[in-house]
Order: C-alpha cells, then structure tokens, then sequence
C-alpha cells in the first residue's frame, strides 16, 4: 500500500474532508475555455462580461465541479476510484475569488474488496457563500490490500 494512500479503515463517519483553495486567475478562465471549447464571452472577455450585468469574468460552471474533484483526489490518494459525482452551481465566481473546497463522510460501508465512502461536499468564496454544493460516491482500498 502507498504510504500516502488512504485506506477505508481510516475513514470516520462525520469527519471533514481535507480542504483545497483556489483562486482562479483570468489566465486560467482563459486557458479552461479554451481547452473545454467553451466559447462563452463571460469567461474570458472581461467588457463584454460587465456587459452582461457581472463584474468580471466569470469561473466555469464545470470548473468549479472540477476543483471539487481535484479536493476528492488529492484525499483519496491514487488507489481511490471516484464512482458517482454530482454537483450543482448555486453563486458566480469571478478572478481573484478565493474558493475553498470541502466536505464530510456521511456514510462509509464496505464489501469483501472495497469500502465505500458516501460524501457531501461544497465550495465557498471568501464571503462564505456556497458556489457549488455537490456529493460523492468514492471506494477505497482495504487496509493489506494489494494495490
């Protein structure tokens, strides 16, 4: 087992999930819309975005879920398998914006093989503001289990 690797036997029903921040930058909305072919000028063009009633650029709506995702990675470790993912965009977040991801175990479980690990999650701004709320279902290995 990775020294680094998460094992089911350490997973607490109620504990928080490590956080992540991030503060996406105008080059990094810039770059993400260009890479996902997303054409929208609200996340890349700051005039045509204040245009629009916002007041800057605006973070993607799957790039919010996609922190949320690099949060649950980073604590699974690289023997955890992501199963089920959902989230929704519930506030805008523009440069700058600080944006802490987060979460909790709300129900663990296990089988012969794997355990699983049922959890809610949410990324707030620095107001406290929930940008995107979501869940996920992720398994992990058991302790002396082979990789």
């Amino acid at each position: 087992m990775n020294p680094g690797q998460l094992t089911f036997d350490q997973v607490v029903e109620g504990a928080e999930l490590p956080t992540l921040t991030k503060r996406p930058s105008q080059v990094q909305l810039f770059r993400y819309s260009a890479v996902t072919w997303n054409a929208h000028r609200i996340h890349y063009d700051a005039e045509y975005a204040r245009y629009e009633g916002y007041p800057d650029v605006l973070v993607q709506a799957h790039l919010h879920g996609a922190f949320l995702v690099e949060m649950l990675m980073a604590w699974m470790g690289p023997q955890g398998r992501l199963l089920r993912f959902a989230w929704q965009n519930r506030a805008a977040a523009v440069p700058g914006d600080e944006l802490t991801c987060g979460g909790r175990v709300t129900r663990a479980y296990c089988d012969a093989e794997r355990g699983y690990v049922e959890c809610s999650l949410e990324e707030k701004n620095q107001r406290g503001e929930v940008c995107a709320p979501g869940s996920a279902l992720v398994s992990l290995p058991l302790k002396g289990a082979p990789g």
